[in-house]
């Protein structure tokens, strides 16, 4: 969400008025993150978000704008891609639309790719309890299940094929005891992901994602109830198992942040509220400590390429990698337990 690329004032409202937003009253570049270029764009309809896309291109994001307006479609509190009324939408079977089929909601700014998207209403809980980890477990769940019939296809393209390419790049910056972590758990997902029982694994349209800054909250709730109003930033989706998309979530909800360890009433909290929606499976049950320490990797991996290979950016703060190195080492010499409420809940 830093600023990589300018956006002129007139070109954003020329944008806004062409999506029948109304004029563009004030336009306010989103500081943090490290991928796309964010700004807060508000005119006479309300408040909105424009995205400028740096990594990503025109034949990838259409699978992510229609994701969003499919789940949103489908219920999901996710912020809405603005179609341009001049574009007409793919037609034919739904089945039968390609992944980087033309989209609607896909336009142009300063030469990039971009969306304008409505804003979420709340704000994040940066320190959550297991009250709000049961509300993010639930919406969770129904987000999976909503994307069953999503039509396009995408693989996760931070998946296993990009930690294989991307750890050689950062293994020169690593000292000997972070180079044989890195090398042996990556061997070690290679060989889980090779398995029956991952191939078993239930799959479909993941956030993969969804940390606690990409949820928000109501402001006017109590601590005891606390109501999620939506979840955002779905340009690391695509097609993955759901039990990578739940262990994503595991470790960033229900993990201590300065020590990477593991917190158990928040996890249970997560896990019991998410079963009570879509119970797990057995050979997810059987997995989650090796997603568990599949997500952590791939975290470290991308937090390794962007801290030590960075982008010239207005207002960029690269993340530290050292803090899922902590919480992969946590998670590869620990053992796991699903709570019990959670695990009466599996199928």
């Amino acid at each position: 969400m830093a600023v990589f690329t300018e956006v002129g004032f007139d070109e954003a409202d020329a944008l806004v008025q062409r999506l029948g937003l109304g004029p563009l009253t004030s336009l306010k570049g989103i500081e943090g993150g490290i991928e796309n270029t964010n700004y807060f764009a508000s005119t006479e309809a309300g408040e909105f978000v424009l995205t400028l896309f740096e990594r990503l291109g025109a034949e990838q994001l259409p699978y992510y704008l229609c994701l969003m307006k499919h789940l949103a479609a489908h219920g999901i509190p996710v912020p809405e891609p603005l179609a341009d009324p001049d574009v007409s939408p793919p037609r034919g079977h739904p089945l039968s639309i390609p992944a980087n089929a033309p989209c609607e909601l896909l336009h142009t700014v300063a030469g990039k790719p971009a969306a304008v998207v409505q804003r979420l209403s709340g704000k994040s809980e940066l320190a959550p309890t297991a009250a709000h980890c049961a509300e993010l477990g639930r919406l969770l769940a129904r987000m999976h299940l909503a994307g069953r019939d999503y039509p396009r296809s995408q693989p996760n393209l931070r998946g296993l094929g990009w930690w294989n390419d991307t750890a050689p790049v950062v293994l020169p910056y690593l000292d000997a005891p972070q180079a044989s972590l890195l090398r042996s758990e990556l061997a070690y997902q290679n060989h889980v992901a090779e398995s029956s029982a991952y191939a078993a694994l239930p799959r479909g349209p993941v956030h993969a994602d969804l940390f606690r800054d990409n949820a928000m909250f109501d402001t006017h709730a109590s601590a005891d109830a606390p109501r999620l109003t939506g979840v955002f930033d779905f340009y690391f989706a695509g097609a993955d198992s759901w039990l990578f998309d739940l262990a994503v979530c595991l470790n960033d909800w229900a993990i201590d942040l300065a020590s990477g360890r593991h917190d158990g009433a928040r996890a249970d909290a997560l896990l019991a509220a998410y079963g009570t929606v879509r119970p797990l499976t057995g050979p997810e049950r059987a997995l989650l400590p090796a997603m568990l320490r599949a997500a952590a990797l791939r975290f470290w991996i991308s937090r390794l390429w962007d801290f030590h290979l960075p982008r010239e950016a207005s207002m960029l703060k690269p993340h530290d990698p050292t803090h899922f190195e902590r919480v992969l080492r946590q998670r590869a010499h620990a053992t796991f337990d699903i709570a019990p409420g959670a695990d009466a809940l599996a199928a």
